[in-house]
């Protein structure tokens, strides 16, 4: 009798996998044989998904889209006051919490690797656009006086602070400790009152 796969419950298996080895392990961590061994299936059943690294690493960065994306717009939509809701985007997006920074790490092992690849760049700068939009948006909604280039300049600015704390935060996250992350951001926040 021929065994029958599950391939929804394979792909959920390998997208953890691919997740918590890049999380953990970073960027030259992240391999075929490492995704296999946390999966604890072959490499042949990680290449019939994923076809090389690259498509590992677009499939972490995809995962972390949708994540920070569905709580964004969570957000928005419980959110009554325009600048506590901005206020709760941009700390939803911090490294604040052990989830926030395992995302925090994929999106920075993400990002080393796009720097030298076009179409992993193109992904990146994709989701990042969104990101500065949605936070242009939102500035739109606290200071509706401003003009949509300046909306923009101050999402640019914010998103930058969001992003670079991300990134030290990874790195240190004694320097850049959750109340630090929020400090900081608030006090660009600050400037919108």
């Amino acid at each position: 009798m021929p065994r029958t796969r599950d391939v929804a419950a394979q792909r959920d298996l390998l997208s953890t996998a691919v997740w918590t080895v890049l999380a953990e392990d970073g960027l030259p961590g992240l391999t075929l044989r490492a995704v296999a061994d946390r999966a604890g299936c072959t490499t042949g059943l990680v290449l019939h998904t994923f076809a090389d690294k690259r498509a590992l690493l677009r499939h972490a960065r995809e995962l972390l889209h949708a994540r920070t994306g569905a709580r964004a717009d969570a957000l928005e939509r419980a959110g009554s006051d325009p600048l506590a809701t901005l206020r709760a985007v941009l700390h939803g997006a911090l490294s604040l919490t052990d989830a926030g920074s395992e995302e925090g790490r994929v999106w920075v092992g993400f990002l080393a690797a796009a720097v030298t690849d076009p179409e992993l760049r193109a992904v990146h700068v994709s989701h990042n656009r969104a990101f500065v939009d949605r936070v242009a948006r939102l500035v739109g909604r606290c200071r509706p006086e401003l003009s949509a280039a300046r909306r923009t300049q101050r999402a640019v600015a914010l998103v930058a602070q969001v992003e670079g704390l991300n990134a030290l935060a990874s790195a240190d996250p004694q320097t850049y400790s959750p109340h630090r992350q929020r400090t900081a951001v608030d006090g660009l926040l600050d400037a919108l009152r």
